[in-house]
């Protein structure tokens, strides 16, 4: 079949890699446009930061629905549809006339993305079982990193087009691929998803609904594995959100450098990380049922101390060490939580899953975003939350090791 060949599965990977790309690069874009947006609608720190908490916390609250949505209809349709609306919605923000009306775009542009991760996670999941899977995982994951180190050069382009440029040009790449994509993806057969779908009546599909949450919520790694990805979250934005500001101010960089090295260096670790990282963790696990667990905890237990260290430093070159192998770290993970939690969690599930794994996540990150700039108006340093993040980082990390290995 098709959508079994070995050309079809790893053709999966490349396409999905495009959309992982551009749902990183789309949402990120404003974080190198820091001066310019400031300057036009005369925004505090803290209100520039909530243009970032608005997306992430309707991407959070949001994500437990596109995960069900993934698990219970055709994966393919809700990237399809995920992919053409968060395109539209970046489009807009390039229009954007107010600071109201950017506030209002990124939110439905988190709503649009908040459908894509998990089924996309799931498909490839689902295509990719056995040694393949964490590499596979990987792979689509750079695409994020790659979307994250390009988001970057927005403050380049700010200062040679204007900041509305890049939205509306990457925008519109957005909706003629979702076109594409339409025509190339294929949904992968399953006959226990394939049951699952006909049963769409009312009073059933409410039955459906409960059984999927208490499938979940009644196993107690799923909780440990929930407040680890919090914590994550927490890491993760408060770097995207605010790194090219502490290098800015630490390092005296102006903003394009600042924007770029600030995702450049971070997404060079990511990249080695995804691949090393799945790698190892292919390997491990014909060892132990734990393999992709052990890779997580490794990754961090390096990581978490660089962000801590590159936060501490008045050397920009150990500053930049420390972004690596905190990206490294960051690739570790990303490369093994999807097939982790198939491990912890029953596939029909796995989406349901990773979407509340996602709304807890960036509605902690979004929140921290917010505060770090409320925390710079009142003068305390990024620095001093970087170190704060790195300390809980390895604790979470660390906590993974007692989880519970079911499948």
């Amino acid at each position: 079949m098709r959508n079994q060949s070995t050309f079809y599965i790893w053709f999966v990977v490349a396409a999905l890699w495009v959309v992982a790309f551009l749902n990183y690069f789309d949402r990120i874009l404003i974080t190198s446009m820091r001066d310019p947006i400031v300057n036009e609608f005369n925004l505090t720190d803290a209100q520039f930061g909530l243009l970032t908490t608005i997306f992430l916390i309707a991407y959070g609250l949001f994500s437990p629905l596109g995960g069900y949505l993934a698990d219970k209809y055709a994966r393919k349709t809700l990237i399809v549809f995920s992919v053409f609306v968060w395109s539209l919605m970046t489009i807009w923000t390039g229009y954007c006339r107010s600071f109201e009306e950017m506030l209002i775009s990124r939110f439905l542009m988190g709503v649009s993305e908040a459908c894509y991760i998990p089924a996309g996670l799931a498909m490839i999941t689902d295509y990719h079982r056995g040694r393949s899977r964490s590499l596979a995982t990987g792979l689509h994951m750079s695409g994020l990193y790659a979307g994250m180190a390009l988001g970057g050069v927005g403050g380049y382009m700010a200062d040679l087009w204007g900041w509305r440029f890049g939205f509306h040009l990457f925008g519109f790449i957005g909706v003629l691929y979702a076109m594409i994509l339409w025509f190339t993806l294929v949904e992968y057969r399953d006959k226990e998803r394939d049951a699952d779908k006909k049963t769409i009546a009312g009073s059933e599909k409410k039955i459906a609904v409960g059984q999927t949450f208490r499938a979940i919520f009644q196993l107690r790694s799923f909780y440990i594995v929930l407040i680890y990805f919090a914590i994550l979250g927490m890491a993760n934005w408060i770097v995207n959100g605010w790194m090219p500001t502490f290098l800015k101010q630490q390092y005296a960089l102006d903003l394009g450098a600042a924007g770029l090295s600030a995702t450049g260096y971070i997404q060079i670790g990511s990249f080695a990380g995804v691949v090393l990282g799945g790698l190892l963790a292919d390997y491990w696990v014909r060892k132990s049922a734990k393999g992709r667990l052990y890779a997580i905890v490794l990754g961090f237990v390096l990581g978490a101390p660089c962000l801590f260290l590159l936060s501490s430093t008045s050397t920009f070159g150990i500053a930049i060490a420390g972004m690596v192998v905190f990206g490294l770290g960051r690739g570790f993970n990303d490369a093994n939580l999807m097939p982790l939690l198939r491990q912890i969690v029953e596939g029909r599930y796995v989406a349901t899953a990773y979407g509340f794994l996602n709304c807890l996540s960036t509605i902690v990150g979004g929140i921290m975003v917010y505060l770090g700039g409320a925390l710079m108006d009142a003068q305390i340093g990024l620095s001093i939350i970087y170190q704060v993040t790195a300390i809980l980082l390895l604790c979470g990390s660390l906590g993974l090791l007692l989880v519970k290995i079911r499948w």
